[in-house]
């Protein structure tokens, strides 16, 4: 980021743009990633967080990016169970303070997901939503920010835009069954998607055998009885990929693209370039994206954005999704810009993952361990192992980033944190 206004990094995880606000675990879930947005704050800025963070990972967060810690004002708000951060703030009686603190310097709100919530916040606070110039600007691509984080949303702009997209039909919730059976003519295997999901929240993956017979296909209750689903073929999955992009006044841009990492069709981490194997696929990529940001441009959004893609054992690339909002790589993407703007060597490998420890430990000593074994990142050489989103609650399950010259090296620190953190596996 580059951005030269004070910045109000409102941490709304706790939205209606990805899913329903019913699965309100799910949603509190999503939440604990909040830190990570730290890595944005910049002298000035405001952060509203949904959840605390140690003193130790803000001062590590400090230390690498430095930023004064006395230039910057963190704002806890306390649970509210699953409600929009804007309204937990409001419930707290926090409006007024962060009122203060952004003052009258022309700062902007930085919102997670541009939801119908934020805006309604920043035009309580006063100030615009960035990178909008106005609240109105922002409430205008209101409507097609809601429409294409939705699958079918995805699927009908996707078609009418020349994309390649796996078979399959949209319905309703009563008729999905009906369906699957349908594509399962067809195809060996399919996977039902409910309409809002991000994560892979929902999905399920149904062979013909699972509905032989009597069986019956059972799913979530996402969406409620009358919501929307997808229903596709199941591809034969090499990798699944993205592009994440910015639309700005001079056009849709690719920022970086890679592989990420799943399982059960469940986002669990990403590595970035795209690997050998599947580079061949970058130019279709941003072309679909970038046909993909004109039509959200044309409709009055500005920002991120991200395009999913699998391709196939055959090499072949399909779309699956669109996610217009900060996707959980671009704070990672630019907090690894940040940390190597110093460096002259061409753009860096980076992954983020989670792995879990055998044995809880507190950031102090999860942090002491990479330090001891030269694991930690080193501003010096721009490569190293970076815990970017603070000790999980349980003290197990840690987020991390690696940042090294290549993908190969990459793995190899991989590899040596999993066994200096002691995770379950490595």
């Amino acid at each position: 980021m580059t951005e030269t206004v004070p910045m109000v990094v409102f941490a709304n995880f706790l939205s209606d743009l990805a899913v329903d606000l019913d699965e309100g675990q799910i949603l509190t879930t999503w939440a604990q990633q909040a830190p990570r947005k730290a890595w944005l704050l910049r002298p000035g800025d405001v952060f509203v967080t949904p959840v605390p963070l140690s003193r130790e990972f803000l001062r590590y967060v400090y230390d690498l990016t430095g930023v004064p810690p006395e230039s910057v004002a963190v704002v806890q708000v306390p649970p509210a169970g699953a409600v929009p951060l804007a309204r937990a703030v409001r419930e707290a009686g926090l409006v007024e303070r962060v009122r203060d603190l952004a003052g009258d310097r022309g700062a902007a709100l930085l919102p997670t997901a541009l939801d119908a919530s934020a805006i309604a916040f920043a035009r309580d606070i006063g100030i615009a939503v960035h990178p909008y110039p106005t609240v109105e600007a922002a409430e205008v691509a209101l409507r097609i920010t809601m429409l294409l984080n939705t699958k079918t949303g995805f699927r009908a702009a996707a078609g009418k835009l020349g994309m390649r997209l796996p078979a399959g039909r949209m319905c309703r919730r009563p008729k999905a069954e009906g369906v699957a059976r349908d594509l399962l003519r067809d195809h060996e295997r399919v996977v039902v998607k409910p309409d809002r999901s991000a994560g892979g929240h929902g999905m399920r993956f149904v062979s013909r055998d699972d509905l032989r017979g009597e069986a019956s296909l059972l799913l979530d209750t996402v969406g409620g009885p009358e919501g929307l689903w997808v229903v596709e073929e199941c591809l034969d999955v090499a990798e699944s990929v993205s592009i994440q992009m910015e639309v700005a006044a001079s056009g849709a841009h690719a920022l970086f693209s890679g592989a990420m990492r799943t399982a059960q069709g469940s986002f669990t981490g990403y590595a970035s370039p795209l690997p050998p194997s599947c580079a061949h696929v970058a130019g279709e990529l941003e072309e679909w994206g970038t046909a993909l940001g004109r039509h959200l441009a044309d409709h009055g959004y500005t920002g991120p954005f991200g395009l999913d893609a699998l391709v196939d054992t055959a090499g072949v690339a399909y779309a699956s999704e669109s996610n217009i909002r900060r996707t959980a790589t671009t704070t990672p993407h630019a907090m690894v810009t940040r940390l190597t703007a110093g460096s002259a060597a061409p753009p860096p490998a980076w992954s983020v993952a989670k792995g879990w420890a055998r044995s809880p430990m507190d950031f102090e000593g999860a942090l002491a361990r990479l330090r001891a074994s030269h694991l930690a990142f080193d501003p010096d050489r721009g490569e190293g192992v970076v815990l970017y989103a603070d000790a999980p609650p349980d003290g197990r399950s840690w987020r991390y980033a690696v940042i090294a010259r290549s993908a190969g090296d990459v793995e190899e620190q991989e590899a040596a944190l999993a066994e200096v953190l002691e995770f379950e596996g490595g």
